[in-house]
């Protein structure tokens, strides 16, 4: 794997909830290529400690280095053990992690994560996970190659993490062997099924347990035909309608860290053998990434502002909720148990 430093400037930009740099556009072209070459039959469902999974990382570490991140050590990858559920044994698995922007001091910090791994084999068939989730790897390095010539003001953090599908295991890991100092960090923006919903809706859940949060959202920028939704972060939603624990962001939840969800609601491919590139609805992904690029955007520029916001809410409520888990202590995504 190969690292390398780059100087990055910074940008000195006043809050505003509705103006913000609007003029950075994602590569179409490059993002559906990403997409398509994570959900190859070659990388086999990048399933956790396969070689599809290895292959993955592969890809990731040379789009990492393209798009200008820089590896917090010699590499990109970040290994680490893990127990899965329902299992005593000790497993490994791979992060991969890097960096845009110039290092602050005690600057507040964004970090953005994707999932990489996916199911592997599904009854007998290679699930290649392009919604699940190789559209928010796709995405991510879709937003950190616009960052490359566009830096950004303040350290954003981009994370490929492995193990999410069997009990998010790299995002527990990240949070636990942080970079970069842990109280810096004051938003996880977590990106999980970008690509298909027959409706256009893209929820974007977070804001119940922090609602500083809500008016920023509504202030990015979004592309049609993407619509957003606030929500599915709240038991009014149901019990498989809160998604506070559906995926990665639940590891930052539990630290206190504010987070934003970006994910299509469940659909008839998740899960299953055809969740393939040529099912992914393509202007619904590359209006997603584009969106959730303008969001990174919008963040990194009040990142100072979410600062100061999250500090008044600990303020206020020192005990943060944290929703209940599994007896065993461990994350359990819907639809999974």
């Amino acid at each position: 794997m190969r690292s390398f430093l780059a100087a990055a400037g910074c940008i000195a930009v006043a809050f505003s909830p509705i103006a913000y740099a609007q003029n950075v556009e994602i590569d179409s072209e490059q993002a559906l290529e990403d997409l398509r070459a994570l959900t190859t039959d070659e990388m086999d469902g990048r399933r956790t400690g396969t070689q599809g999974a290895a292959d993955a990382r592969t890809y990731i570490a040379e789009r990492f280095f393209m798009a200008g991140l820089v590896a917090f050590g010699e590499t990109f990858e970040q290994p680490f053990t893990y127990t899965p559920r329902r299992s005593d044994a000790e497993l490994s698995g791979v992060n991969m992690v890097g960096f845009a922007g110039r290092d602050g001091g005690d600057a507040p910090v964004l970090v953005v994560t994707a999932h990489y791994d996916h199911l592997g084999n599904c009854g007998g068939q290679i699930c290649n996970g392009a919604d699940d989730n190789a559209s928010g790897v796709a995405a991510m390095l879709a937003i950190a190659e616009v960052l490359r010539d566009n830096p950004p003001e303040h350290l954003v953090v981009f994370a490929a993490l492995d193990a999410e599908e069997n009990g998010l295991n790299g995002a527990r890991a990240l949070v636990a062997n942080m970079p970069v100092d842990p109280d810096r960090v004051v938003l996880n923006i977590n990106l999980d099924m970008l690509a298909i919903n027959a409706e256009n809706e893209l929820p974007a859940a977070g804001a119940f347990h922090f609602p500083f949060l809500r008016e920023h959202i509504d202030a990015v920028e979004v592309v049609s035909p993407t619509h957003i939704i606030q929500g599915y972060d709240s038991p009014e939603w149901g019990p498989n309608g809160d998604w506070t624990y559906s995926s990665d962001h639940a590891a930052f939840h539990d630290a206190g860290i504010p987070w934003i969800y970006y994910g299509v609601d469940f659909h008839e491919h998740y899960h299953q053998p055809t969740d393939e590139f040529d099912v992914v609805q393509q202007d619904f992904f590359l209006s997603n990434a584009q969106t959730v690029l303008n969001a990174v955007v919008y963040f990194d520029e009040n990142l100072a502002t979410i600062a100061d916001e999250l500090a008044v809410q600990r303020a206020a409520n020192s005990d943060i909720e944290i929703p209940h888990v599994a007896e065993d202590g461990r994350f359990i995504k819907p639809g999974m148990e």
